[in-house]
């Protein structure tokens, strides 16, 4: 299909779950909502306006929100999220579009002063909009205050044309997410009304006076609102996809043989194939505790937010944060190792790993880029970490952030494993992880204090350390992963076939870690080399056990065959006719031979004589 039969396709999707609610009586956020969207692979159209409504009631009064959620759940409009410029994304204090509050007529005039200011990626944006939540800069009282979301329109909800000032368009051919319309929007002194500033943490008054009623900070709870849900909609699912096709296709394709006088061998049954694939399928339940886990601190936290109490705002962001970029960038990568284990047939998009890989590669930016987001987290790692240094004690533990909590807690200098069934116990390898995530928090704090008093501001400090920061991040992030993992098994001891299961992929989750990072568990001789070997043994020995479960763990995800779109993934197995089939009837071979008449036939007719 092409762009705009895709898009159509996706608007079309739209329209009819939407009608199909509307007559059923399903809610906003309604588990028949999320299974009809589940069911057509989340490929549906104006995807952005549930973005709108959830930084609506985040930033939002509580007359705003009446005013505004029953249009958009009602489509009598429809909105996108409006941030990212062509010359500035995840840096926010960056964003040049401006909003002038004008006291004279009440009214904020909207502006892109540059190019570069030009709003560039906002979904839904290109052709489909009619009202955009714009972030922009505001000034008012001849001051500069800050990033703001302003609600404005953007079409005519009569003939859908550009509003006056408004320049707006489709920002052209991507590398995946092919029926989205990705738009720009250009403003030229765009006026909109006061109230149409969101004002739950900031108001200006009709004089100009300038009311701030959160932090800083406060403004930015739309987008970890965002993140948080991509993480279990969007963002890991994708990998339960590949995990799915990939170790179904590893069951049917036979390959070789283990003996010479056997058959053919299940390429699953192979040990490097499951070095392949286990760990990814290990990522992707350790990732689903784990998102359900920041869910359920999200909710705890969010309703103290929104009364205006922003204590546990600082672990929500940091912790959203370095979760999101490790999501991401795990998923990215397993999911194109899934592409790989499925040889020949996992390059051709009928098997659906490339559109499974090119759409996870955007979770890598979207929300925030990843290296930025890991150094947010690395920024709160050290800020803790020097609280718990100057204020040691109970009374700390006590009132310190869950997720770092172990900054407090006695250290584990050695490992005390003496054979490999020792690292097959969740308190060893989690406090392993513990370990290594404190030695290098530690370590990122004593480099950057070591530039400062050698004569380097903080800010030049901070940016030669970064990489050392990122390493720390990413050490916490696999650590609090291991924890979540470990605390979900505790919650099965009723179900002791499901938890057994479970447990070998919580055990190969966090031996892979420390297999792949070998280097730091031996940096401060943590572990021996003699350790790290018992590691491997441990590891290579869960291979073997989780094959006889791995098409059950897939089935658990419970996808459809149309939701996976896969020939090689199908639930009855018939990959090699579902292939031959679908290959039929591809327009290359249902429609005739343009080039032929044209370049074909004559080039072999031009031989003939001489024939």
């Amino acid at each position: 299909m092409s762009q705009n039969e895709r898009y159509e396709a996706s608007i079309q999707k739209k329209f009819h779950i939407q009608k199909i609610a509307e007559r059923l009586g399903w809610l906003e956020d309604s588990p028949e909502l999320h299974y009809a969207s589940r069911t057509l692979s989340g490929d549906l159209g104006l995807g952005l306006q549930h973005i709108f409504v959830k930084a609506l009631r985040s930033l939002g009064s509580e007359e705003q929100i009446a005013k505004w959620a029953p249009l958009c759940n009602t489509f009598q409009i429809i909105a996108t999220y409006a941030q990212t410029e062509l010359g500035h994304g995840t840096y926010l204090q960056g964003l040049e579009t401006e909003a002038t509050y004008d006291a004279d007529t009440q009214e904020f005039v909207l502006h892109s002063p540059s190019i570069t200011a030009i709003k560039w990626w906002p979904g839904d944006l290109g052709r489909s909009a009619t009202h955009a939540l714009v972030q922009a800069q505001l000034m008012c009282s001849g001051a500069r205050r800050g990033m703001h979301a302003f609600i404005v329109p953007v079409r005519s909800l009569q003939d859908h044309t550009p509003l006056p000032g408004i320049t707006v368009g489709d920002i052209g051919p991507k590398m995946g997410f092919e029926q989205t319309d990705n738009g720009f929007l250009r403003l030229d002194h765009v006026r909109v009304p006061r109230e149409n500033m969101l004002s739950r943490f900031a108001q200006v008054l009709p004089d100009g006076t300038y009311m701030k009623l959160g932090t800083p900070q406060s403004n930015y709870l739309s987008m970890v609102v965002t993140r948080v849900e991509l993480l279990l909609g969007e963002i890991t699912p994708l990998l339960q996809k590949a995990c799915v096709i990939a170790i179904r296709y590893s069951v049917i394709r036979r390959q070789s043989q283990l003996r010479p006088s056997d058959p053919e061998a299940k390429v699953l049954d192979y040990q490097t194939q499951q070095q392949k694939l286990f760990p990814q399928l290990a990522m992707a339940y350790a990732f689903h505790f784990l998102a359900n886990n920041l869910l359920e601190f999200f909710h705890r936290s969010y309703s103290a937010i929104l009364n205006r109490d922003f204590s546990l705002l600082p672990e929500l962001h940091a912790l959203s944060s370095g979760v999101k970029a490790m999501v991401a960038d795990f998923c990215t990568q397993g999911t194109e190792l899934c592409r790989r284990a499925c040889g020949g047939h996992g390059y051709s998009k009928l098997s659906g790993l490339p559109s499974l890989v090119t759409r996870v590669t955007a979770s890598c930016t979207y929300e925030g880029e990843n290296t930025v987001l890991y150094l947010q987290t690395a920024r709160f790692l050290i800020k803790s970490y020097l609280q718990a240094q100057a204020s040691p004690g109970s009374t700390l533990q006590r009132s310190f952030p869950q997720s770092v909590a172990y900054l407090t807690a006695p250290d584990l200098a050695r490992c005390p494993a003496q054979k490999a069934v020792d690292f097959l116990h969740p308190e060893l390898y989690t406090r392993a992880w513990a370990h290594v995530a404190v030695r290098l928090i530690k370590d990122s704090v004593h480099h950057l204090q070591t530039l400062q008093q050698s004569g380097a501001d903080q800010y030049e400090a901070w940016n030669q350390t970064t990489v050392i920061h990122l390493q720390a991040a990413k050490a916490h992030c696999y650590y609090v992963t291991v924890k979540s993992f470990t605390e979900a098994l505790e919650k099965l001891a009723n179900e002791p076939a499901i938890q057994q299961a479970l447990k070998r992929l919580c055990d190969l989750y966090a031996l892979h870690g420390i297999l792949s990072n070998a280097g730091d568990f031996l940096h401060d001789g943590f572990l021996s080399g003699a350790q790290v070997d018992m590691v491997r043994t441990a590891y290579l020995d869960l291979l073997r056990l989780i094959r006889k479960d791995a098409i059950p763990l897939t089935d658990a995800f419970d996808f459809t065959d149309q939701c996976l779109n896969s020939a090689l993934g199908c639930y009855d197995g018939n990959a090699y006719e579902r292939l031959f089939h679908w290959a039929q009837k591809s327009p290359t071979n249902t429609q005739g031979n343009p080039a032929y008449e044209k370049y074909i036939r004559p080039l072999l007719q031009s031989w003939r004589p001489k024939l």
